[in-house]
C-alpha cells in the first residue's frame, strides 16, 4: 500500500512561520526585560524569529517544490 505524497498546506506554512516568529520575540522580550529593556529584547527576538520561521517552514515543506 502506497502512502500519498505529503501535500503542501498553506494555512500550515502560515502558522508555523508565525508561532515561530512569535515564540522568538516571546524569548527576546523576556531577555530583554531581564536585562532592563523588554522592547529592546522584542525587537531582537523579531530579528533572529523571523528567519528561524522561515527556515522551520522550509524544513517543514522542503520536499513539496523538489
Amino acid at each position: 500500500m502506497e502512502s500519498s505524497p505529503r501535500q503542501f498546506e498553506p494555512a500550515g506554512a502560515g502558522a508555523l512561520l508565525a508561532g515561530t516568529t512569535v515564540a522568538g520575540v516571546g524569548v527576546g522580550a523576556l531577555v530583554g526585560w531581564a536585562a532592563g529593556s523588554a522592547s529592546i529584547g522584542a525587537l531582537g527576538g523579531a530579528v533572529v524569529g523571523i528567519p528561524a520561521g522561515v527556515f522551520a517552514v522550509y524544513r517543514r515543506y522542503r520536499g513539496y517544490f523538489t
